[in-house]
Parts: structure tokens; C-alpha cells; sequence
């Protein structure tokens, strides 16, 4: 009964016969929306600072290079009628490995030490600093600005894939609902 009136805020004209076509045509729209939204949200992870030589060399992070956003958030989500249960999983799938690439940190350029001796080396140094923005810019060399930039995306994939799991949940129910009442038609 929840999700009924969940559809009926978004639907005010919905009957009591429990229309779960209008729902779909809700959820679809939205669910399609949040998967561009995650697509262009990963492929901005791969160019930090607007930059593609990063991307070129191969200092990209692990996790952004898996694509959680434009396979698991993005483009399962288009298929979100047929597949709604993958869609979910996809949506779990980004949201696990956003989280991992959140916490991992940064592929990026830092000055370390080895054998008591100053040298610069590529690495995921920032996982030790996520949670003191101040030393973000001062952990990372190159790319410029990559913590922050890191955080700020695979957070929004965060949310994007939070969000997906919730939407393509209620389609799952919704399809659900449609198969055992059936759609909505006026009786005469």
C-alpha cells in the first residue's frame, strides 16, 4: 500500500484500482535520466582537471577505469524495463566499487620515501587523507586537484547508484503488481 501511495504523489489522478502503468511511466523517465547522469559522471573521472593525458599514460584509478557509472549505473539501467533485477545489481555493483574508489583514493603522482631517500612515484597516497581536504592538494603532485576531484564524482555516483537502486527497486515491484493485477483499464 506504501508504494501505491508513493506513485499517487507523483500520479495525483490515480483511482483505487492500484494503477502501476502510471508508476511505470514515472520510474522509466527517472531511471533514464540518473543513468546519463552516471554515465557522464565516470567519464569525467577519467579526464581529472579536464585533461585526457592522464587517461593516455594510464594514471587513472582502478575504480574509475572499471566504469562503475556507465555499465552498472548507466547503461543497465536502460534496460530497466525488461531487466529490472540486473538493473538493481548493476546499480549495487557501482555503488560497491564507487565506495571501494572512494576510500582506495587517487592513482596519483606523490612524493614518497624509499630507503630514507626523496622520490616521486605513482600510487593511491590520498586514502590516508580523505577526510582532511585541507592536505588533498598537498598529497598529489599530479593530477592537480585529483582528491577532490576524485571525491566529488565517485560521491555522486554514490548518490546516482543509491537512488537507481531505490527507483529499480519499486519497478521490480511495480512489475510485480502489473503481473498479478494487471495494468490499469477503465472498466465499463
Amino acid at each position: 500500500m506504501l508504494f501505491f501511495s508513493l506513485c499517487s504523489i507523483f500520479s495525483p489522478g490515480l483511482s483505487s484500482a492500484m494503477c502501476v502503468g502510471t508508476c511505470t511511466r514515472i520510474l522509466g523517465p527517472c531511471l533514464l535520466i540518473l543513468g546519463f547522469l552516471s554515465i557522464t559522471a565516470n567519464i569525467l573521472l577519467l579526464f581529472p582537471n579536464w585533461e585526457w593525458c592522464y587517461l593516455s599514460l594510464g594514471q587513472i584509478s582502478k575504480r574509475a577505469m572499471l566504469m562503475p557509472g556507465v555499465w552498472g549505473g548507466g547503461l543497465l539501467m536502460f534496460l530497466s524495463i525488461l531487466l529490472s533485477g540486473l538493473a538493481l545489481l548493476g546499480s549495487a555493483a557501482c555503488f560497491i566499487l564507487s565506495g571501494s574508489g572512494l576510500t582506495e583514493g587517487p592513482l596519483c603522482l606523490y612524493n614518497s620515501t624509499l630507503n630514507h631517500n626523496k622520490v616521486q612515484q605513482w600510487g593511491y597516497p590520498a586514502q590516508n587523507y580523505l577526510y582532511d581536504p585541507s592536505l588533498w592538494n598537498s598529497v598529489c603532485i599530479k593530477p592537480q586537484n585529483i582528491v577532490g576531484w576524485n571525491v566529488y564524482f565517485f560521491s555522486s555516483l554514490l548518490v546516482i547508484s543509491t537512488v537507481e537502486m531505490i527507483l529499480a527497486a519499486l519497478q521490480i515491484i511495480n512489475g510485480c503488481f502489473g503481473c498479478v493485477c494487471g495494468l490499469c483499464e477503465q472498466k465499463k
